[in-house]
């Protein structure tokens, strides 16, 4: 019998005790797929914890207004990434390539609704991250979103020994609006952009997940690794979490965004219109937003992210009094960055810093001499595929194509640098049609420098070229790419962006 199979066959009411045991059995009998668990020793586990939009507006980055404890306890036990970079700012594209190792090009996958076995060359056959752990012996579950929420095409369950839970639905249903709506009866709009009720975690998604990913952990007792991977929804727009995290922050303390402008010299090509954040319901879609409605919208992301720190914290209590975390091997991040007024942008889906920037602490309990410290090394999500295989002494296995650089030797030595650059791209105007498409940016992020060429997509033809300087204009306040004393830095960056897309 295999473990789905036994797994179903318990009452629905002890689901991760039927689960672990059913899994044991299999083991025992070596009928499962993945039975071939190593005997010599416990291999590490490995829990990937993946955020929704989250920026680096979290206390491990700096950031003064943000209450994350369990996000801060994290960094103390791990290296904390500070130039960690996604290669897709938008959900589905950046899922898809840190989970196949495969930057967005050559997985295919440029929109929320395209599935990678499709789009990526041999897709087929293609071994995803939690497929290559699942061909090495581990035992390997998703909780909450992991792969893109868009539809059956944009799962992916081969890569799980059982089957996902917690990963269907849209962000908008995730409220007490849309729970509560009367059967038949047509509501205003699908969400409202903020949320802010006296209930229980565990009515919104993010709850239910941190509950089911404890259970998992404080049952499990079979003889096999596992690899669990847990995909929380927030901070993901409508900014939703119980009051209780509201009230963490004084609403007068929260700060305005910085630079609010759109910097200097941008070509409009760079911006959106921040169309997501108008979808929702009691937002304004004519003007511009006021400072008040500023402010609470800003709270109402800092709300959703501690929100997520609290079930963040339940999972790393339940790693601790299980024992696992003396033998796992923890990764958080967030799938990309996220504009919260900044340049005048609401939203992801540009090529600007804060979306391509993404958060990303790595904790290797048998790597204490690093644990609390931070890496200035240039790192890309692509490279988390290589990083866990080498960890997990699993890399004998890894698929030949990957495109990522594992940063393990970081977690020995956080003043190392492995890579020179980092690379996102984004289309623009991106929401709406494919035929709507204008022109793909493609970045550069160096120690130094970001540097991001605008092409049309009808013609290949420049259209607008950016240019950043890190070491003087953290914020990205002034476009530099016009003025004759950076000629030498373009050529060379453009070299780069050149070189990178041929595959030299």
């Amino acid at each position: 019998m295999s473990a789905w199979n036994c797994f179903r066959s318990r009452s629905a009411t002890k689901v991760w005790p039927a689960l672990v045991a059913c899994f044991g059995a299999c083991i025992s009998v070596g009928v499962c797929p993945t039975a071939g668990a190593a005997a010599e020793g416990k291999p590490p586990n490995v829990l990937l914890i993946v955020a929704d939009d989250l920026n680096c507006a979290i206390s491990p980055y700096g950031d003064p207004v943000a209450v994350t404890p369990n996000l801060q306890q994290l960094a103390e036990q791990g290296v904390t990434f500070r130039r960690a970079y996604c290669q897709q700012a938008v959900c589905n594209p950046s899922r898809s390539s840190f989970l196949t190792g495969l930057r967005p090009d050559t997985v295919g996958v440029d929109d929320l609704r395209k599935g990678f076995r499709s789009t990526a060359p041999n897709g087929e056959n293609l071994i995803t991250l939690p497929q290559h752990f699942k061909n090495a012996g581990y035992f390997c579950q998703n909780i909450g979103k992991i792969f893109h929420n868009m539809g059956d095409t944009t799962h992916d369950p081969i890569s799980w020994s059982v089957p996902e839970i917690l990963h269907k639905g849209t962000h908008a249903t995730d409220t007490h609006f849309a729970l509560s709506a009367v059967p038949g009866q047509k509501r205003p709009y699908k969400a409202p952009v903020t949320e802010q009720l006296p209930i229980r975690d565990n009515l919104y998604r993010d709850g239910q997940i941190a509950e089911a990913a404890v259970q998992m952990i404080n049952d499990y007792d079979a003889n096999a690794p596992f690899f669990l991977a847990v995909g929380f929804w927030r901070p993901h727009l409508p900014f939703v979490a119980p009051k209780k995290y509201w009230d963490l922050y004084d609403p007068d303390q929260i700060s305005l965004p910085y630079p609010s402008a759109v910097p200097a010299n941008a070509p409009a090509i760079a911006l959106h219109s921040s169309r997501e954040i108008k979808g929702y319901g009691l937002v304004p879609k004519d003007r511009p937003f006021t400072q008040s409605e500023i402010r609470h919208y800003r709270h109402g992301y800092y709300a959703s992210i501690s929100f997520l720190d609290s079930q963040l914290g339940k999972i790393l209590t339940a790693l601790r009094s299980s024992g696992h975390d003396q033998n796992t091997i923890i990764v958080f991040l967030s799938d990309h960055g996220f504009h919260v007024g900044q340049k005048s942008l609401w939203g992801k889906t540009s090529n600007f810093e804060l979306d391509a920037r993404v958060p990303l602490i790595m904790v290797d309990p048998t790597k204490e001499q690093t644990a609390g410290q931070s890496s200035d090394s240039l790192a890309e999500l692509i490279d988390i595929y290589p990083t866990l295989a080498e960890l997990t002494n699993t890399q004998s296995s890894l698929a030949a194509n990957l495109e990522g650089e594992s940063l393990a030797s970081v977690l020995i030595d956080p003043g190392k640098s492995v890579k020179s650059a980092a690379y996102t791209q984004h289309q623009q105007p991106f929401y709406g049609k494919p035929e709507n498409w204008k022109a793909w940016g493609r970045s550069v992020r160096t120690a130094r420098w970001r540097f991001t060429q605008w092409t049309s997509i009808d013609n290949g033809k420049m259209i607008a070229r950016e240019l950043y300087d890190h070491q003087t204009d953290p914020h990205e306040e002034a476009n530099l790419a016009s003025l004759s004393e950076h000629a030498d830095t373009v050529n060379r960056l453009q070299r780069l962006l050149t070189s990178q897309a041929s595959g030299d």
